[in-house]
């Protein structure tokens, strides 16, 4: 699973779940601003970066009421 880094790796400027952010193949994170600046290359491994997807809620959040009922009539 693709870690979201809630901040960037160069300014410290806050990335939340839906916000724009780059990141490389090692998941090294940077704002829209910064990877700008560096010329959409990673510089910790010299990879391209590429727009983070976005994500509406993290994994972590306990799923609604009634979900855990839909999945075992799918299943």
């Amino acid at each position: 699973m693709l870690k979201m880094k809630p901040a960037c790796e160069r300014c410290n400027t806050r990335l939340g779940l839906i916000d724009d952010a780059f990141i490389c193949s090692f998941e090294c994170t940077f704002c829209p601003t910064c990877s700008e600046a560096l010329n959409a290359n990673c510089p910790n491994c010299n990879g391209n970066l590429a727009l983070r997807p976005t994500r509406r809620s993290s994994p972590t959040e306990v799923a609604k009421s009634g979900f855990k009922a839909k999945l075992e009539k799918i299943l």
